[in-house]
């Protein structure tokens, strides 16, 4: 019994917007982040700046070092947000077992839906076809029988592109798939493997469940499985989050604490906005302060004694975190988290692929 699942990923999402909105950016290598002059980091980059060895997570400072005609675009989060809702609309036509990773990326369980007589290939090709039609922006995707196998094929013709991995095809190509491609293996993990001899998942394949958990620990068994194409793991559907926070990294250390405190009201500013765009139902359970200073080590303070937000709690705890280590600091963080239930699991039956 085979699911039909399908990993969509919009391609390089924060840079294809703003240049949708900004055609004369059309061709030129952009990213999106924060300042170079600052301690601004790369949300992403599109293709032509990839070219140039620019890619997400990479300090601003670098990524023009690496590519000067880079243009830098900054971070728009609320309209991201509102693409993402257009396009996870479109997932509902089609699904209600919808995992969001990120705003541009997400899992879909159409196991069970009718449409295109339930042909999983046919239905991701709608769907990218209605997510440009909507937004004018391109996504991939990937489809296989589980959420391992998804993920790893909607990169495999990006960007626009999709691949379909049948069940009858599944051990051909994972056996012949770089250990590199696997979603979590990075280059340190990479570079142990190559030096255990191990270049394919093939190579996994001839390692014990025991010799893989001597290497790799606890993910060893979950190697053993990933190797062989099984991931039992369900497409599982939003949760309430568990809490909720805003933080920002200054650009130049805060040397006292005075100078910290003329940093709240804005954080706290920010996170009144985002609780009350958050859902009405959230029952706060404590508010928490993370302070990182300049030598990146860092603080969290949480107090379950306060349940409402306010700019005198949190300057008190701002002032108690402070003092642990009364060093300069680089980032202030604000949060809350909220009360939990736990729901009992469910199992679902399974059609035929």
């Amino acid at each position: 019994m085979n699911r039909k699942i399908i990993h969509i990923d919009q391609d390089c999402f924060y840079a294809a917007v703003e240049i949708r909105d900004n055609p004369r950016l059309k061709g030129k290598p952009v990213a999106v982040g924060g300042r170079a002059e600052g301690r601004g980091v790369l949300t992403t980059a599109n293709y032509e700046a990839r070219k140039y060895g620019v890619k997400s997570a990479m300090p601003t400072s670098r990524a023009v070092k690496i590519c000067p005609q880079l243009i830098l675009v900054p971070i728009n989060f609320s309209k991201y947000r509102a693409e993402s809702q257009k396009i996870r609309s479109i997932f509902k036509q089609f699904t209600d077992k919808i995992q969001p990773l990120s705003l541009d990326e997400a899992y879909l369980d159409v196991t069970h839906c009718k449409q295109f007589d339930g042909s999983a290939t046919l239905i991701a090709k709608e769907i990218r076809r209605l997510i440009f039609e909507k937004t004018r922006l391109t996504a991939s995707a990937g489809i296989a029988e589980n959420k391992f196998l998804a993920k790893v094929a909607s990169d495999w013709n990006k960007p626009n592109g999709q691949l379909t991995i049948h069940p009858s095809r599944t051990l051909e190509f994972v056996t012949a798939l770089p250990v590199n491609k696997i979603p979590g293996v990075g280059k340190v993990t990479t570079k142990k493997m190559h030096n255990l001899g191990i270049k394919t998942c093939a190579d996994l394949q001839r390692m014990s469940a025991e010799q893989l958990s001597y290497h790799f620990g606890s993910w060893g068994l979950r190697l053993y499985d990933i190797c062989r194409g099984i991931d039992h793991r369900e497409v599982k559907q939003r949760e309430k989050s568990k809490s909720l926070s805003v933080e920002n990294t200054y650009g130049k250390d805060l040397n006292s604490l005075t100078d910290c405190q003329k940093k709240l009201l804005q954080l706290f500013r920010e996170l009144e906005e985002r609780l009350e765009n958050s859902k009405k139902d959230y029952v706060i359970n404590s508010l928490v302060v993370k302070v990182k200073f300049f030598d990146f080590t860092q603080t969290t303070l949480e107090r379950s004694k306060y349940k409402i937000p306010n700019l005198e709690h949190y300057t008190e705890m701002l002032t108690d975190a402070y003092y642990r280590e009364s060093k300069p600091v680089r980032l202030i963080g604000l949060g809350v988290k909220f009360e939990s239930k736990k729901s009992p699991k469910k199992t679902a039956q399974l059609d035929l692929f």
